[in-house]
């Protein structure tokens, strides 16, 4: 299975935004390699905006692309509908509840086992969970100091969308995600009219 691997810090100066959400990812940003600082063609504008959007949730091309080739055939507007099945995978919810500090690390605990839909191991980060699927930590990592630390310990944004339960260390999609309430900063239109151009 291919996966990012590049520097988190570096990709986030080079596309102008924060998308790994750590405090010190953007310390020694001073705009010289900021590709949102240059002046950008329409194609151009297209272009990072698609790869701001691939880096938040770190995708690879081919995965990413099949996202938006489903995302068009739903109804609706398609770039909602893009971000909210984003937004639904597994390795996301895992991150957005906190068991995990970041998209990376989340991937990391689905792909080792640690995490449950339901009562069942689910180890396929993509796995899409629906309105009232429960996510937990498995019962013999729940002792791990990192693992209740990130869940326990942390200042977490509350979600609407998730309704955490922290004595049986785990997490419900409890309605349809809004938009508006997806703590990213994208033009999901261009995301949609970069993939329209081929």
């Amino acid at each position: 299975m291919a996966r990012k691997r590049n520097p988190r810090f570096k990709e986030s100066r080079r596309l102008g935004l924060n998308i790994y959400g750590h405090p010190k990812a953007m310390k020694r940003a001073d705009g010289t390699f900021n590709r949102a600082n240059r002046k950008l063609s329409n194609y151009g504008q297209q272009l990072l905006e698609k790869q701001r959007l691939r880096a938040y949730y770190g995708l690879m091309e081919n995965k990413f692309s099949r996202y938006v080739k489903e995302a068009v055939k739903e109804n609706g507007v398609a770039g909602d509908n893009l971000i909210k099945s984003l937004e639904k995978r597994l390795d996301n919810l895992v991150y957005r509840a906190g068991f995990a500090r970041s998209i990376r690390q989340a991937r990391q605990m689905v792909v080792h086992g640690h995490i449950l839909v339901n009562g069942k191991k689910i180890d396929i980060p993509s796995y899409a969970i629906k309105i009232g699927d429960q996510i937990s930590l498995r019962n013999k990592y729940r002792k791990n100091n990192l693992f209740r630390e990130n869940f326990l310990d942390r200042h977490l944004s509350e979600f609407e969308y998730l309704e955490r339960d922290y004595d049986n260390f785990s997490a419900k999609l409890k309605a349809e995600i809004e938009i508006d309430e997806i703590p990213i900063e994208i033009n999901d239109q261009l995301v949609i009219e970069f993939y329209s151009r081929k």
